[in-house]
């Protein structure tokens, strides 16, 4: 009784609370805008959200590798707390995340105040405090939206809390750190799902399907004028008529709302010359291993928000709630659009004319073609140090505007024509499972069947020696196409490419693809040899081959001339006449993913 005692005068402060204009501080704001909380603190403060607005619900999505909860905010203007639900409504979905690199909190700071403010709304400008006079939200801006909030994606890193996490970072007083409990950079994981965080995250991802994504970070890398910063993927990557509305309604009213505020905004900043603002700028287009790139290939524009690390946090966090809270303003009078121009994108993709041309795999960024722009910079010299031997950027703290090339336009590097249709056979299990994350759609084989099917043969693979997100990548991908008929076992799965989830697909299981499964090792034990040959069988069996074939003794001469390591290693040499032999493995290097060109293949593999 004592307990409900206790809850129930708890409920009634929270409820006056609400009632006096949300004058209820945040950890953050409590602290004098110094420092951001911890992961309990955070938690706690959505559940009161949650406990004292009938707008506001709180759930999670998952656990960390160390076992934490991984929090999800929902705002609705009925309480709707259901995505079938909100889309029935009518209105669209906001997906804002913070945190995915800890030691970046801003927006974790600007979210949960801003969650407060849309709770009890406080029409026109108010005074935050005595300096600082901000826009609060408007009261219909939930009209037409809805918003979920991941205020920490990274919750392991975020408790391996400290000061000294970000050495070019200026504030909060402390923050979490880059990666995950396992070590791994989530913002590099969106493809390969590697992390227990990760999959989470694409489970809610394709149980919401947000129409609209914003991810919060901080950036680093050199000095200038701007607090924030942006980048979205309208290079080439995305579907044309959502690129288009990015670029001309999204990104360009955005930039009015932002300039209005003192906050002028510029694109990702990415010198020619790292540090080096005069070298010129570059952008290029992400690829789907980032949060940014990967929506946009799932037909979802994304918007990365890069405040300036240089920056004081409360001009930081400040920047990033006057942007989400731009975005909130556009995409309520824009969702009809939105919306329509999502399903045709989906529909597009999911139709005969998707692969009926050439997919691009791969962008370059053209370093012929560049336009002039106004770049607000900071006075600086460049030294030769004295202690490292390379050159040192000393920042002023004068403001400078640099007239300087900037590179935008991508142009595919590597393309595809695409198949109906991927299948993998049903040993490989983990791929299958993993491409089921990702909202793909598959029908497996009812029974063992024989198809005719495309697939490659790899030569020359290289790997790269370091270890790079808890793997070693295959960085020379060359291979030699081929078809055959081949015996896929019952359980293998048929990945059909005209589907929602189709741009994604050939990044996944074409070789080349922007961060394939191939790149990412996950097919590494088809390139192994299995079976050798002793050295006293093989001797005597290199000179029969030889003298029965002159050709094979003239590739073997021109091998040793053109490769002394070979040259000098007799397994080497013993090996390569093995594997001249019929007794080599016939099926090494062959790609275990078939494509199927024919549609009545794939018609006859549905019914």
């Amino acid at each position: 009784m004592k307990r409900f005692n206790l809850l129930l005068s708890g409920l009634v402060i929270l409820g006056a609370v609400f009632g006096q204009e949300m004058k209820w501080p945040t950890f953050y704001e409590q602290s004098g805008k110094l420092e951001t909380p911890s992961y309990q603190v955070t938690i706690d403060y959505c559940k009161r959200l949650a406990t004292g607005s009938n707008m506001i619900s709180y759930t999670t999505f998952g656990q960390s590798a160390q076992g934490r909860d991984l929090p999800l905010l929902i705002l609705d203007r009925d309480g709707l707390d259901n995505p079938d639900d909100i889309h029935a409504a009518g209105r669209i979905i906001l997906l804002i995340q913070s945190c995915i690199h800890p030691g970046e909190s801003d927006g974790k700071d600007a979210g949960l105040m801003f969650f407060r403010d849309l709770a009890k709304i406080v029409p026109g400008e108010v005074k935050r405090d005595s300096e600082t006079t901000i826009r609060y939200p408007a009261a219909n801006l939930l009209d037409n939206v809805s918003i979920i909030f991941i205020p920490i994606f990274n919750v392991d890193g975020h408790e391996r809390f400290g000061p000294y996490n970000r050495i070019n970072q200026n504030g909060p007083r402390e923050t979490g750190w880059r990666t995950t409990a396992n070590n791994l950079n989530l913002n590099r994981d969106y493809l390969k799902a590697d992390a227990p965080e990760m999959q989470a995250w694409l489970r809610m991802f394709n149980r919401w399907i947000p129409d609209f994504f914003i991810d919060c970070h901080t950036t680093d890398g050199a000095d200038y004028q701007y607090v924030i910063t942006y980048l979205m993927e309208i290079y080439g990557d995305m579907d044309e008529g959502l690129t288009t509305w990015s670029k001309n309604i999204l990104i360009k009213q955005m930039k009015t709302r932002m300039n209005s505020l003192g906050y002028p905004v510029f694109p990702y900043v990415d010198f020619r010359n790292w540090h080096d603002p005069r070298s010129g700028l570059i952008t290029e287009v992400a690829p789907p291993m980032l949060s940014q790139g990967y929506t946009a290939l799932r037909n979802r524009p994304g918007l990365l928000i890069e405040t300036h690390m240089l920056k004081p946090y409360s001009q930081r966090v400040e920047s990033t709630y006057q942007c989400i809270l731009a975005i909130l303003e556009i995409l309520n009078k824009e969702s009809k659009n939105l919306r329509n121009l999502i399903n045709a994108a989906d529909q597009f993709v999911s139709s005969q004319a998707f692969v009926d041309r050439s997919f691009p795999l791969v962008f370059e960024t053209t370093m012929t073609d560049s336009t002039m722009v106004d770049f607000l910079g900071m006075e600086y010299d460049i030294v030769k140090s004295d202690l490292s031997g390379g050159d040192w950027f000393k920042y002023s703290d004068r403001p400078a505007t640099f007239s300087i090339p900037y590179f935008s336009t991508a142009k595919p590097d590597a393309t595809v024509m695409l198949p109906y249709a991927y299948i993998i056979p049903a040993e490989w299990k983990a791929v299958i499972e993993r491409l089921k994350l990702h909202g793909i759609r598959v029908v497996e084989l009812s029974r063992d069947t024989m198809l005719r099917i495309t697939t490659c043969r790899f030569k020359n693979p290289k790997w790269q020696q370091n270890s790079y997100e808890g793997r070693h990548p295959l960085i020379n991908i060359e291979y030699d196409e081929f078809a055959e008929t081949r015996l896929f076992m019952a359980g293998s799965a048929v990945v059909e490419v005209m589907q929602p989830a189709g741009r994604i697909i050939p990044h996944i299981l074409e070789p080349k693809g922007n961060g394939s499964y191939v790149y990412w090792g996950f097919f590494d034990a088809t390139f192994e040899q299995k079976e050798y040959g002793e050295s006293y069988v093989i001797e005597k069996m290199a000179r029969e081959m030889m003298a029965s074939n002159p050709e094979l003794k003239h590739e073997f001469e021109k091998k040793k001339l053109a490769d002394t390591t070979f040259a000098k290693n007799p397994q080497q040499i013993l090996n390569w006449f093995y594997n001249q032999s019929p007794y080599a493995d016939n099926r090494k290097g062959i790609y275990p993913v078939g494509k199927i060109y024919d549609p009545a293949i794939v018609k006859a593999i549905k019914h």
